[in-house]
């Protein structure tokens, strides 16, 4: 079968949540079923580790798809077009978005509509792009997956979608995300926070993360403990809000606040297997690979009880209300006073990680490839 995959963010150095799962999966799905015929759709020129085997050809489409009017012309137009003319089987978008008028079967990964709940987190045009086009995605897919049971009910409920249309596969987590020693913690500790002990975050820094909120619940902890843990956030500075700008010059402990900005992996998983804990609050997410990752390194988790989250983290997390900055407080405050917390907290990520892993999300996901190519003999 000819597959055609969208990969346009599969960008070395720079993979997020969507990349991850596209890079993970199909990874995986290619070198496990090469008797399909892969063509990667790529927005520029594409770095050789993402041609996975010999069974993977890589198009570059133009133009480079990275504004809402250029998604448009991407989509509709390039992809379109190859799909019509080379009589592709299969199209996949790992990341939701599909041509519109496509006779092509289509599976299409839609990870969340955080956008239909909090439009304002996004710029205007991309908002305005989203609000539009992602109902009509969801409704023209021959088949959508989503990865979580949360995701699967909002597309159901807020976009009229049948359930037997909506599949879910969970994210994992990269192997790398391992506990290490104490003396590697000591070693990690000292470069990232001059050696003090210190909760982490992971995640874009954009509005539905809370950061700012977050940063206020820390300000809280310090100010009620006098305690020397600082606070780690790790996340493309890029997506710098001003409201994370303003909460920074008002907080009386600013001094405390460590703003990484992207890392390599290598040193993630360091940094997030020393910390006391991952701090983890958004206001809405479709899953959160970092509390799976931190889960890898028998991590302890402080997390929103909204959305996803709960599902997630199941009984490895010490939940809080994402809008109520002294219960954050009063959470990470727990973490550090109570051992017996920490352990149990420790002992039950230890233990939810193997729920999640890429080799599961893989041969789930490839359970839908299956289903449609099959389809589409049948009707040939």
């Amino acid at each position: 079968m000819k597959i055609a995959v969208n990969t346009r963010l599969l960008i070395k150095n720079k993979l997020e949540g969507i990349g991850w799962f596209t890079y993970e999966t199909l990874k995986r799905v290619v070198e496990n079923h090469p008797e399909h015929e892969y063509i990667f759709l790529f927005d520029r020129k594409p770095h050789p580790d993402f041609i996975f085997s010999n069974s993977v050809k890589a198009v570059v489409l133009k133009p480079q798809a990275r504004h809402p009017f250029l998604w448009y012309i991407w989509f509709q137009h390039s992809v379109s077009s190859f799909l019509r003319k080379n009589k592709v089987d299969l199209f996949i978008s790992p990341d939701g978005f599909i041509p519109t008028r496509c006779k092509t079967p289509t599976l299409n990964v839609i990870h969340d509509i955080n956008f239909h709940h909090y439009p304002k987190g996004l710029p205007l045009l991309t908002r305005v792009y989203y609000q539009h086009f992602f109902p009509i995605f969801a409704k023209n897919a021959t088949q959508i997956v989503t990865v979580s049971q949360y995701s699967k009910n909002d597309l159901i409920d807020s976009y009229g979608i049948k359930p037997s249309k909506v599949s879910v596969v969970h994210n994992g987590a990269n192997n790398i995300f391992v506990p290490i020693s104490d003396d590697l913690k000591t070693k990690v500790r000292k470069k990232t926070s001059n050696g003090a002990p210190y909760f982490v975050f992971v995640g874009a820094l954009n509005p539905r993360k809370n950061v700012d909120r977050l940063l206020c619940a820390f300000d809280i902890f310090k100010q009620n403990t006098n305690d020397n843990h600082k606070l780690v956030i790790v996340g493309e500075p890029m997506f710098m809000t001003k409201s994370i700008e303003h909460t920074l010059k008002t907080m009386k402990h600013n001094d405390s606040v460590i703003f990484t900005g992207r890392l390599q992996l290598e040193e993630l998983t360091q940094v997030v297997a020393s910390a006391t804990a991952l701090t983890f609050v958004p206001y809405f997410e479709g899953f959160g690979i970092p509390m799976v990752e931190a889960m890898y390194c028998h991590v302890p988790i402080i997390a929103s009880n909204v959305t996803s989250m709960p599902e997630v983290a199941g009984d490895a997390a010490y939940y809080v209300d994402p809008f109520n900055e002294s219960q954050i407080a009063e959470a990470m405050e727990q973490l550090v006073k109570n051992p017996e917390l920490r352990a149990n907290l420790i002992a039950k990520a230890a233990e939810r990680k193997h729920l999640f892993n890429w080799d599961k999300t893989a041969q789930n996901f490839y359970q839908y490839i299956e289903e449609l190519t099959t389809t589409s003999i049948d009707n040939a």
